[in-house]
């Protein structure tokens, strides 16, 4: 599946100079998809000097070309819809309704940087002095290193090439060795839109050896990374050592607050939507929920009935809702962490196991816990995987107190009935993001990230685009 491809390097795909690859693992089948091409470093070296050419010609394109071209991509990636959701299926067990959905997000993303591009306002301040005058302007910070996770390979790698595109910048994309595919038939598409080589430029292989070569190079000026907290702070320390912009979007904890106002059947469902999209591998999936001591049974006694109607299976059925785990080792770690709460005195009331009738495949069933306290490990270590534990409250100064009580900060959600509520919990909790009665929490057009350890700098909506520009300021006097 991965002969058209390889690495793109200055407009082209081309196979690794060294000819290296790396098997690529249908998680709901442990068949081998393919073998993808493996990036030496004489490639990442090509790969770092098409991408100076490239962002040399591109900052000097004017905006409004910009604009039609992150469109046009838009439009394509919306026509290839049904390729680009198999892709994600195939290598990463994503269920057909959210490849969907992420395919649809991915369009979106360039299309609204297809609007920022345009709108990269500079400012005019009255100077103090009646014979000069201050500007501000913006100017695109030069090639970026996009490094990118296997959980959402289309929508997150978008944020960053599409970002970067838009402010001027030039980008160097290394997918993850789980899902190259899905993000190299992005690329592809991005080439097809007539995009100028060397401004888009991918690199598949060794994420380590890639990332440390890129980081390494004075060409790369900025690096954005999606991905967990730990990877995150060994690629911040690589990079202070060229102090280069560095937006990292981390790993979370998510807390689910339950408030006693709270219409309890909605707050299942809005649970529901949130725990189990892409099985729990999300990185603001909710991970701890507070339910409000007067409704916990009640909460518990819908959320466990609606999580058994879940149905587990192949993501290209398209009655699917769970598909499997993404790989062996994320199988693993889940099952590791389920024992490890049963033996710390939880009770599973529903899954807990491998569903019956699967001889092939990651597969777990969800899972949800009782009788869980603050200091289980699953209460620290981020699931990652269909594992809702749930606790009590009383008060609302307790629930926050509780829900703040970790080194990271990325998402939180809250039900309630209460304006009042909702405002103080919104003010309160320590997180980049918050969800007030709904589950919704991503989209184009609002700020993403987190605060924290969850890392910093935001993708998405207005601020994003800051991210990639510089600012210069000019005083200039008009008597020479």
């Amino acid at each position: 599946m991965y002969e058209k491809f390889g690495q793109f390097i200055n407009g082209e795909w081309k196979p690794a100079d060294s000819g290296e690859t790396y098997e690529v693992i249908n998680p709901a089948t442990e068949e081998i998809i393919g073998n993808a091409s493996k990036a030496s470093s004489s490639d990442v070296q090509k790969a770092l000097k098409a991408a100076d050419q490239g962002f040399k010609a591109w900052r000097e394109i004017p905006a409004w070309e910009r604009a039609k071209l992150l469109r046009r991509i838009s439009e394509l990636v919306r026509e290839n819809s049904e390729s680009l959701v198999e892709w994600m299926t195939l290598e990463g067990g994503k269920s057909y309704n959210d490849g969907v959905a992420e395919v649809g997000a991915t369009a979106d993303v360039f299309e609204w940087n297809a609007e920022e591009t345009k709108r990269i306002y500079g400012q005019t301040i009255e100077s103090r002095f009646p014979d000069t005058r201050i500007q501000i302007n913006y100017q695109p910070v030069g090639v970026v290193a996009a490094l990118s996770p296997w959980n959402f390979p289309l929508v997150l790698t978008a944020r960053k090439i599409a970002t970067a595109m838009a402010a001027g910048c030039s980008v160097i994309c290394k997918p993850d060795v789980i899902t190259p595919g899905s993000v190299m038939a992005l690329v592809d598409i991005v080439n097809q839109a007539g995009t100028p080589p060397g401004v888009v430029n991918l690199l598949s292989g060794d994420p380590a050896e890639i990332a440390s070569e890129l980081i390494a190079s004075d060409i790369t000026k900025k690096v954005s990374i999606t991905g967990s907290t730990r990877v995150g702070k060994i690629i911040l320390k690589q990079a202070a050592e060229k102090v280069q912009r560095v937006t990292m979007e981390l790993g979370g904890h998510a807390p689910f607050i339950v408030f006693k106002d709270a219409d309890i059947n909605k707050a299942t469902d809005m649970a529901l939507a949130c725990k189990y999209r892409n099985n729990g591998q999300v990185c603001i999936s909710p991970s701890r929920f507070y339910i409000h001591e007067d409704h916990k049974e009640k909460f518990i006694n819908l959320f466990v009935e609606k999580t058994k109607t879940l149905k587990i299976g192949n993501g290209l059925d398209k009655d699917t809702d769970l598909g499997p785990l993404t790989t062996k080792k994320r199988l693993d770690e889940v099952e590791n962490l389920v024992e490890k709460t049963k033996s710390e005195g939880a009770k599973v009331l529903c899954g807990g196991q491998r569903p019956a009738g699967f001889n092939k495949g990651y597969f777990y069933e969800p899972t949800v816990f009782d009788n869980v306290k603050d200091d289980y490990t699953i209460m620290h270590e981020e699931p990652f995987g269909p594992l809702a534990p749930i606790l009590s409250f009383k008060e609302f100064d307790e629930v926050i107190e509780r829900a703040n009580n970790h080194e990271v900060g990325l998402a939180s959600y809250v039900c309630t009935s209460s304006m009042e509520t909702a405002q103080k919990s919104s003010e309160s909790l320590e997180t980049g993001m918050v969800a007030v009665n709904t589950p919704a929490l991503s989209s184009a057009e609002t700020p993403f990230g987190g605060i924290k350890q969850s890392g910093y700098g935001r993708e998405g909506g207005s601020l994003g685009i800051k991210d990639y520009l510089n600012v210069k300021y000019t005083h200039t006097g008009l008597v020479g």
